[in-house]
């Protein structure tokens, strides 16, 4: 059994909580304080951005930090140290990578799975991979025990949400909202008819993104799904007080946990 299903299995009633970075903001051995931050903090699953030149799917809150990240020249590779270096000293939380497909298809789809696995990762979600075209990396993961993990949005289709459903694992990441991260026009009654449609399609835990910016909205999504994913609330403690972002992001984290 992967990190993420026992994770998912050991919270019985209670829902997860699932922040991400933008590895590399403000710098790689900051990402790995704040990695540990979190997971102290009460995090159940940690999401990690791969910084990329196009982040098509993030708002600008993100899309800033990925640049800083850029800047501070951090690579595939970079991450996957950072993670490893986590790893030495945290055994048990999850770590899931974000990104896009170019980079990993840049190392190679084998040498990447195999560099994730020996790093510690225990999933990975590409923004831009179709289901039509992601059975070589799917297969690669698979092989060393990471889950491949998926995007639904709410314009997905009943026909496309039983494709995605078939192909994944870990969980299912659903986007609450028509938009980029950061977006503020959360729905949460229109969330839980989505997640009921979702759960007539697969058993996975479900996840919902986008839009959840504080407890309040946190804890209304707890309500309707198995985890709560938080990005640019978090990224943008970081990027308001870098020198101070471990502490200020584990508070966040506190804070956030206690509502779901």
């Amino acid at each position: 059994m992967s990190r993420i299903a026992q994770t998912f299995q050991s919270l019985q009633n209670r829902k997860a909580l699932i922040p991400y970075i933008t590895a590399g903001d403000p710098d790689l051995a900051a990402t790995v304080q704040l990695m540990h931050g979190m997971a102290d903090a009460g995090a159940d699953i940690l999401e990690l951005g791969v910084p990329f030149s196009d982040p098509m799917a993030d708002g600008e809150v993100i899309q800033r930090a990925v640049e800083r990240a850029l800047e501070n020249k951090v690579s595939l590779q970079g991450v996957l140290a950072a993670v490893q270096e986590f790893r030495q000293k945290n055994q048990h939380t999850p770590v899931v990578l974000m990104g896009y497909l170019n980079p990993i298809h840049n190392m190679g789809y084998e040498a990447f799975a195999q560099a994730a696995a020996d790093a510690g990762v225990d999933g990975v979600l590409t923004v831009d991979s179709p289901i039509e075209h992601i059975s070589p990396l799917q297969a690669a993961l698979a092989a060393r025990g990471i889950d491949c993990i998926f995007l639904i949005a709410p314009t997905t289709t009943p026909e496309r949400i039983a494709a995605i459903a078939e192909k994944a694992s870990g969980f299912i990441y659903y986007v609450s909202l028509k938009g980029v991260t950061g977006s503020a026009r959360l729905d949460t009654e229109a969330v839980a008819r989505q997640i009921a449609l979702l759960r007539q399609y697969t058993d996975l835990p479900i996840g919902v993104g986008f839009g959840i910016r504080d407890a309040q909205s946190a804890a209304q999504i707890a309500q309707v799904a198995d985890a709560v994913i938080v990005g640019s609330r978090i990224v943008q403690e970081i990027e308001k007080q870098p020198a101070q972002a471990v502490r200020a992001v584990a508070d966040l984290v506190r804070e956030l946990k206690a509502a779901v």
